[in-house]
Order: C-alpha cells, then sequence, then structure tokens
C-alpha cells in the first residue's frame, strides 16, 4: 500500500510533531481532535507524524501557537525517514487508517439506499423525504471529503468510496425526478397531483 516512490523523486519530508497541554482536558481535546483532522500518525502519546504539506504545516503552525498562548507548548520538527523500509511501512499504515475510514462510508451506503427504497415502497415520493435524504447525502460528501483532504498516499479504497457517495447521488437524483413528477405534473398534463385527486375524491 502507499504510493511508490522513484529512486529519481526527492525524499519524503515529514513533521514531526509534539505537544503538551499543561494537564488541561480542554487543550487535550482540542489538540487530539485537529491533528486526527489533519491524519496524523500517533508514535507516542503527544508525538505524532504528518506529511510536510504547505497546509498541513500551517495548521499543526496554528495548533501550536493556540496551546502556547493557552499555558500548553509543543515543537515541530521537518525530517526525513533515512530508512526506506521505515518510511514504507509509514505510509502504509497512513493509508490502512484512510482505507479503514474509507470503508466506514461505504458500510453506511446500504442504508441509504434502503431507505429510498422504503420510502419508494410506501409512495412516499414526496418533497420531505427527498429533503432529509438530501440531508444525509451531503453529510456522506462532507465525510468522504475531510477523509480525502487527510488521504496523502491515495489509499486504494479511495475509488470505492467515492463511486458509492456518486452512487446515493444517483438514487437521490432519480428518487427528486419521481418526487416531482407525483406532485408537480407537467405543464398542459390533465392529471391532478395524487394529493390534490384525494382530497377531491373525498367530497360529496
Amino acid at each position: 500500500m502507499g504510493r511508490a516512490r522513484s529512486s529519481r523523486e526527492a525524499a519524503e519530508r515529514w513533521l514531526l510533531v509534539t505537544v503538551s497541554t499543561a494537564a488541561s482536558s480542554t487543550l487535550r481535546v482540542h489538540a487530539w481532535r485537529k491533528l486526527r483532522s489533519l491524519g496524523a500518525l500517533y508514535l507516542q502519546n503527544s508525538v505524532v507524524l504528518l506529511p510536510d504539506r504547505p497546509e498541513t504545516a500551517r495548521a499543526v503552525a496554528r495548533l501550536l501557537d493556540r496551546l502556547r498562548r493557552s499555558g500548553g507548548d509543543g515543537r515541530l520538527l521537518t525530517i526525513t525517514i533515512t530508512d526506506p523500509d521505515e518510511e514504507r511501512q509509514v505510509i502504509a499504515q497512513l493509508a490502512a487508517e484512510r482505507s479503514d475510514e474509507y470503508q466506514e462510508i461505504v458500510s453506511r451506503v446500504p442504508a441509504f439506499l434502503e431507505e429510498i427504497a422504503y420510502e419508494r415502497k410506501r409512495g412516499r415520493a414526496t418533497y420531505a423525504e427527498v429533503e432529509e435524504s438530501e440531508a444525509d447525502l451531503e453529510r456522506l460528501r462532507k465525510w468522504f471529503a475531510r477523509v480525502r483532504a487527510r488521504d496523502y498516499f491515495d489509499a486504494p479504497e479511495r475509488a470505492e468510496a467515492e463511486q458509492a457517495v456518486e452512487r446515493c447521488a444517483a438514487e437521490l437524483a432519480a428518487f427528486e425526478a419521481e418526487a416531482l413528477a407525483a406532485e408537480l405534473p407537467e405543464e398542459g398534463s390533465t392529471t391532478a397531483p395524487t394529493k390534490l385527486r384525494a382530497v377531491e375524491g373525498d367530497r360529496p
């Protein structure tokens, strides 16, 4: 797993980050959440490794500034891993963590599709149901985008997760078209919306 690198490529540069939160649980949680959101690999309790990228360097610098202003401390070192086997293991571990996250996204897709199928079966292709599913899809898309942003070495499961999210989008688009046809017939159609026909049918 991980990105193959030819001998001609420059050595990967890494950020070695240490943090101290001065026994503050609030700072500890903040640092942990931020570093995990960046896809950091924990080497020890307060020591992490990240690929050196402009976005990771900026984010870590902001984090350390926040820690220092709040009574904590930290250090950022730029390093290279001279042992190729060790570096491959680090990259494989980072890729494996992203793969797990992509698989978690994929595991949520069946429930999304089953919910749409269930509402179809009930004849409930409505705007309200479309809106609810749209919110679920947006959460999936944002989740995928966050994982993709910290997938520095192109984990192989990314394509599967992306296809799964797009399948949800396609199914929702079809469901939305059904809701539109049910609630708002085409202009010139003599067929009234289902709900209106039901009301009129109840009149004496």
